[in-house]
């Protein structure tokens, strides 16, 4: 019964920050404070009083309208705090109650054994933050096709002061490789690498990887400042440059702009959270997300122009809540230079070939008139 009063408090609290995303949702595009003045309604400008602007309960109570001028609200206050507190819940089981990322202790007596544990309430609060940054971007990029830089660079700061105050592989401490193992790789693992695949795989932490393997011993051994903060730079560096890249290589192709800014700001905050594998891997398995909101957008509003951030943010939180499902050979590939370097000339020649087909395959305006 205690797991079910601890999921109607997470419950709550992902309202009570999603009423915050509102707020943030509708002044950030317009440059305006988050803080001052208070909730007001946009028809009359009078101040919404503290009982009117209770998460869900208000809304449905008012029936979505103003109590003072009856103007109507948008649906969108009511589902981003839904949406906001559902995932919150989502998030907290998974982490905390199931343990998907195996960060308890199944040791008998270990205090880290249950999910009571400060180290996993820092864990979860850590992406709980993310999850609510990425909500809030995919919404204000659905509703005009942008995504507030402040946001995103504000993101990207806690990502990597989280990083910096809980390294790979927190909250485990760093364990050499046992002595006599055998790796999974077998007998062809090369020499240095054993410490990568212990016990059937890399274990995972706050940041699934650390930023490189083997990782430098004297400078970044695992667990400690410097480990999480190069693991969080090098996703953000690689988050945003990885976009910007494709972004260019898009629009060489087609001659026109392809990929906002925004979306590699995105990736940019992504990496700080998460390290840069999972922005790697995000951006193949966007697609999917990005397939099903391309159809729900022709469908219901007839418009075949797609924003790509919440594809995006999709992606990388079905990434990250996958990663322990990750094919064994992944871990060889996203830590060999030589690997990544031909995956990298391959996919930017796929692009821009792709591209240019697009471009030449898709009718003229000449040839619409005519």
């Amino acid at each position: 019964m205690m797991l079910y009063y601890w999921l109607v408090f997470v419950f709550v609290l992902g309202l009570i920050v999603g009423s915050f995303l509102n707020v943030a949702i509708t002044r950030l595009p317009l440059e305006k404070s988050l803080i001052w003045p208070g909730s007001r309604c946009g028809a009359c400008h009078r101040r919404i009083r503290c009982f009117d602007n209770l998460p869900l309960v208000s809304y449905l109570w008012l029936r979505g309208r103003c109590r003072a001028c009856d103007a109507s609200f948008s649906p969108q206050y009511f589902v981003v705090e839904l949406l906001t507190g559902l995932g919150f819940v989502g998030l907290f089981y998974l982490e905390v109650a199931v343990n998907l990322h195996g960060w308890h202790d199944p040791t008998p007596g270990n205090s880290r054994m249950g999910f009571y544990h400060w180290s996993f309430w820092a864990a979860f609060s850590y992406h709980a933050v993310l999850f609510a940054l990425l909500l809030a971007a995919s919404v204000t990029d659905l509703n005009g096709r942008e995504i507030p830089l402040p946001l995103t660079l504000a993101g990207t700061v806690i990502g990597l002061i989280g990083a910096t105050l809980m390294p790979w592989p927190w909250p485990w401490t760093p364990a050499p490789f046992p002595a006599g193992a055998t790796p999974v790789g077998g007998p062809g693992v090369p020499p240095g690498w054993e410490w990568l695949v212990p016990d059937g795989g890399l274990r995972e932490g706050i940041q699934p990887w650390p930023f490189w393997g083997p990782l430098p011993g004297a400078f970044a051994p695992g667990g400690n400042w410097q480990t999480g903060l190069a693991t969080g730079v090098a996703g953000a560096l690689v988050g945003t440059y990885l976009m910007r890249g494709m972004g260019s290589l898009f629009s060489a192709g087609l001659r026109k702009e392809a990929l906002g800014l925004g979306d590699a700001d995105l990736m940019m905050m992504v990496g700080a959270f998460l390290g840069w594998q999972i922005v790697v891997v995000a951006l193949f398995v966007s697609v999917i997300p990005a397939a099903v909101f391309g159809v729900v957008q022709m469908v219901v509003h007839r418009d075949n122009s797609l924003p790509f951030g919440p594809s995006l943010a999709a992606g990388s939180l079905l990434t990250y809540c996958c990663w322990q499902w990750r094919p064994a050979e992944l871990q060889m590939l996203l830590f060999s230079w030589k690997a990544l370097l031909g995956m990298a000339i391959f996919a930017a020649v796929f692009l821009f070939v792709s591209s240019v087909v697009i471009r030449t395959a898709r009718p003229s305006q000449a040839e619409i008139k005519g």
